[in-house]
Formats: structure tokens, C-alpha cells, sequence
């Protein structure tokens, strides 16, 4: 059993997330915090926010947030690490640059990161790194020690992010009626993203086709679809597809679209979907709206029986690993030997981000990688 002491050099840990309403007043100043800079006027974010309204505005992803907060604080106390968790976000309360303050206050000077994005992409990891560095300058201008900021490794291959959501798409494929279940397409979903910022997402020698963001997703895709294969005997078709997509018409994203998906399912003749979100860490907006209400509503009006697998969330399994990767990378801060656990064919992302790495819209300092001013 690791001891308190596994965790050195770090004395904490920051749950770094998006943020998100949580009431019908917040939701016009969180989209405005979301969209700063890009001139959108409000009676627009009005319309946007309809999404929110429909849910009391209120975001499920704050709420999904305390619950990993709760299920990692509960992990590190049974198995004796004495590792303090906070959590900032990038665009709601509690904000990023109130929490670090909070943790320089508290004496923390070494601290780890944990992002709520799986896999490499400029929003899913660049950004919040500039995140990261937007908040150290804001501390510095104050006059406050600034602490030594390092991100845990992506973890979308590791095992305790994987398996969860194979059992989820069992699960959901068991719900299906006999008559379809075994026939039933695999819809693997996540976010789409404008296809310039797939091309040049991981590190230089990944960059094209997709980048890693793509090849990231493909090799988790596999990995549950193979793990289904050999749990139920059924070797389910299944395709990697898009969803939430935003932003100018005439910039292109990555496809198909999960609606368009269906539509085409339909057509060839499959009597089923399972759609399995493996690119988002929880039940979030995105989920909530885009897949059980918009995809569920197309797929309704197809008359093709849909089910939608759960996300990671709080799993027991998900806070064991973040666990794993703090003492993976506690070790190799210390010198010693470390064998990354990772599933797949791609093995265990980069510890720290190369120079190149999912690159900026324009160039902005970025905490927490090779190129950070604030080593």
C-alpha cells in the first residue's frame, strides 16, 4: 500500500475542469466568460444558451466535478495518500486564478494538474495550459510565490478510464432488444473539433490526419470494441463519429456528425445503436443535450432503437487511476524506474508537453510543458 510519501515532491493536487451555470442567471455571463474576445453578441448567446435553459440552466458538469472530487479524496484516504485535491475552472466558479491563490496561501509549492480532458487536442490540453500560465502571471502582478505547476499525462489508454466504459457499452448493449442487440452498430463519440486543429494536435511527429486527437480516440475505440468481442462473442461494426459542433459553417470539422451518423446507419440497414461517448470524462452538457436529446430525438424520428452508454465520471476505477498517475509520475520526478500502465497500441502519453505541441491559435505562454516561462 503507497504511503503519504509516494507523493513527493507534490503537496497537491488542482482538478482542472471547463466550468459551467448552475442557475438561469449564470448561464448569458458563462458564455460570455466562454466566448470573450469573439465579439458575439448577447442576444446570440441568448439562443446558444437555450441548451442550458432547457435544463433549468444549469450544467450537470459542477455536480459531476464534486463527485470526483469526493470519489478521489475518498481513494487517496484508503490507500494512505495524504494528497490534498482542489479544483479552478476555466470558466465558472470556482475560478482557476481564485483557486491557485487559494493553494499559494496554503503553502502549496508543488503542484499537480489533472485536467478533465482524456486526450491531446488545443482545447482538450494547450489551452488550458495557457489557462494555467494566464493565472501564474496574474499571482506574479499580485506579488505572491509562485508555485512549480506539473499536468498529469494524458490518460485515455489507461485502464481505469478504459474498462469503465467497456462495461458501460455492454450494458447498454444487454438494454437493447434481443432481436437487435447483436447486430447493434457502436457509434464511438466525441467532440468535434475545426479538422487544421485535429491535424496538428499531439507532439510534431504525430501532426496530420488527424493528429493524435483521432488516433487517440481510434485506439480506445479498439480497444472496447475488441474487449466487447471477447466478453459477449459478437464482433459489433462500430466507427468513430463527431458530435457538438460549433463555430463559422464554412471552417471544416471533423465528420460525420452523430446525426448524420444515424441517418446513414438507418439507411444501411442496421436494426440498432449503441452510441458510447469515449470522448468526454462525464455526463456533461454535451452529452446531456447533443446526445440524449438531439441524437435521441433524430434516432426516434428514424425509428432505429438507440441507447447511450455512460461516461467515466466519478468510477471508483477512474480515481484509482488518477491515483496511479500521480504516484507513475511522483516516481519519475524522484529518478526512479517507471513502467506506465497503458492500454492499446499507442503506450503511455509524453509526462511533459514538446515544444510544438497541439500549437496555439496565436501565440500565448503555457504553463506546465517545455516551452513554459514558469519552470
Amino acid at each position: 500500500m503507497p504511503d503519504a510519501l509516494d507523493a513527493t515532491p507534490y503537496d497537491a493536487l488542482l482538478l482542472l475542469s471547463f466550468g459551467g451555470p448552475e442557475g438561469p442567471d449564470d448561464v448569458v455571463p458563462f458564455l460570455e466568460n466562454v466566448t470573450r474576445g469573439r465579439g458575439i453578441p448577447k442576444e446570440r448567446l441568448k439562443e446558444v444558451g437555450q441548451h442550458y435553459f432547457l435544463f433549468g440552466g444549469v450544467s450537470p458538469i459542477n455536480d459531476q466535478n464534486r463527485a470526483l472530487l469526493d470519489a478521489l479524496r475518498k481513494d487517496f484516504a484508503d490507500h494512505g495518500l495524504d494528497l490534498p485535491v482542489y479544483w479552478g475552472n476555466r470558466n465558472w466558479a470556482p475560478y482557476l486564478t481564485d483557486t491557485l491563490r487559494d493553494m499559494v496561501r496554503d503553502g502549496r509549492r508543488r503542484i499537480l494538474v489533472l485536467a478533465t480532458s482524456a486526450y491531446a487536442s488545443y482545447s482538450g490540453c494547450r489551452q488550458y495550459r495557457e489557462n494555467l500560465a494566464d493565472s501564474l502571471a496574474a499571482l506574479e502582478a499580485e506579488g505572491l510565490e509562485l508555485p512549480r505547476i506539473d499536468k498529469l499525462r494524458h490518460y485515455f489508454n489507461h485502464p481505469g478510464f478504459v474498462e469503465p466504459m467497456i462495461d458501460g457499452v455492454q450494458e447498454s448493449l444487454a438494454d437493447l432488444p434481443e432481436g437487435v442487440r447483436d447486430g447493434a452498430h457502436i457509434a464511438f463519440t466525441t467532440h468535434s473539433i475545426p479538422t487544421s486543429a485535429a491535424d496538428a494536435s499531439g507532439p510534431v511527429g504525430d501532426h496530420g490526419d488527424g493528429g493524435a486527437y483521432v488516433r487517440q480516440h481510434l485506439d480506445v475505440a479498439r480497444l472496447i470494441a475488441d474487449a466487447l468481442r471477447e466478453r459477449t462473442g459478437v464482433d459489433h461494426p462500430w466507427q468513430l463519429v463527431y458530435q457538438s459542433r460549433s463555430g463559422a459553417p464554412h471552417i471544416p470539422w471533423l465528420e460525420p456528425d452523430i446525426c448524420d451518423h444515424l441517418e446513414d446507419r438507418r439507411t444501411a440497414g442496421a436494426p440498432a445503436v449503441v452510441m458510447a461517448p469515449i470522448g468526454f470524462v462525464s455526463d456533461h452538457m454535451e452529452v446531456l443535450y447533443d446526445l440524449d436529446t438531439e441524437a435521441k430525438a433524430k434516432a426516434e424520428e428514424l425509428g432505429l432503437p438507440v441507447r447511450r452508454s455512460a461516461t467515466v465520471g466519478a468510477d471508483p476505477r477512474f480515481a484509482a487511476a488518477v491515483r496511479d498517475l500521480i504516484l507513475e509520475r511522483a516516481r519519475a520526478e524522484r529518478g526512479q524506474e517507471v513502467t506506465p500502465c497503458a492500454l492499446g497500441a499507442l503506450g503511455a502519453s509524453h509526462d511533459v508537453c514538446p515544444v510544438g505541441c497541439c500549437p496555439a491559435r496565436a501565440p500565448r505562454p503555457a504553463a506546465a510543458g517545455a516551452d513554459s516561462p514558469y519552470a
